[in-house]
């Protein structure tokens, strides 16, 4: 398993699953040699404290997994096998704890004891591993996390010009280009599907250092590369909703476009 489920609550039912398991087969199937006397009362005696002590091994080993899980957020097929062995082992040495008291004084000896319980491990064992798998197929549904794109904020590009009034706002997509008049900068743009130009006083070689994504197709004209749509001949470009001149020296400039 890659996983684990850290309710305790779930642990402690499926500790009491595995108890009453190990009780009935205890009981009914007697795999251990009694004492000198054997009846029922023994086994009663011995099916009962093998019960609770599975009971608190497992919940003992229930709490050491969670406190690991729980400091280092992993858990894997190596470490599901460790919890398992480890727990057959502390359950061995304490039910042969339990077997040999004074109050059982079971007749086998420890390599007989050992041997008994190994032959019940293997019955025992695809119990414990299907209850542990249980637990894991508890474990809440993860609410799935829908990746949902952000819209990436357009750009607006502010121009400003020599005036108080000469300012401009426009997204960087709705910029068509930039053309010199006289001592202004004629700046067309599409608004509402239209187009728009406004004048501002200031230089198209200052336009161009603020603003690197223009393109200079002539010594009066920057563009857009977004809004080319094609050559109309070999002087002229088609924009969009207009046409601007290309000079040839600045040819060059626009070769890939």
């Amino acid at each position: 398993m890659s996983t684990l489920n850290p309710s305790l609550k779930l642990h402690t039912f499926v500790g009491v699953f595995l108890s009453l398991w190990v009780f009935i087969f205890t009981y009914y199937i007697k795999p251990f040699d009694g004492a000198a006397f054997d009846d029922d009362l023994w086994w009663l005696f011995l099916s009962i404290g093998f019960a609770l002590i599975i009971f608190m091994c497992y919940f003992f080993i229930a709490m050491v997994q969670n406190s690991f899980y729980e400091r280092f957020s992993i858990w894997n097929t190596a470490l599901e096998i460790i919890t398992i062995v480890l727990f057959l082992v502390v359950t061995f040495y304490t039910t042969y704890l339990y077997y040999k008291s004074p109050f059982l004084n079971g007749i086998n000896n420890f390599t007989e004891y050992f041997y008994t319980y190994l032959k019940s491990s293997i019955i025992f064992l695809p119990v414990l591993i299907f209850a542990r798998i249980y637990t894991v197929r508890k474990l809440p549904e993860q609410p799935t996390i829908v990746k949902v794109p952000v819209a990436t904020k357009e750009k607006i590009l502010t121009f400003k010009g020599d005036y108080k009034l000469d300012v401009l706002k426009v997204k960087e997509s709705d910029l068509i280009c930039a053309s010199k008049s006289q001592n202004y900068v004629e700046l067309f743009y599409i608004e509402n599907d239209a187009l728009k130009s406004k004048l501002i006083r200031s230089s198209l070689k200052q336009i161009e250092s603020d603003f690197h994504f223009l393109v200079r197709v002539h010594r009066s004209h920057l563009i857009n590369p977004t809004h080319f749509k094609s050559w109309k001949n070999s002087k002229t470009l088609l924009l969009t909703h207009i046409e601007i001149p290309v000079s040839k020296n600045y040819k060059d400039h626009i070769s890939l476009l």
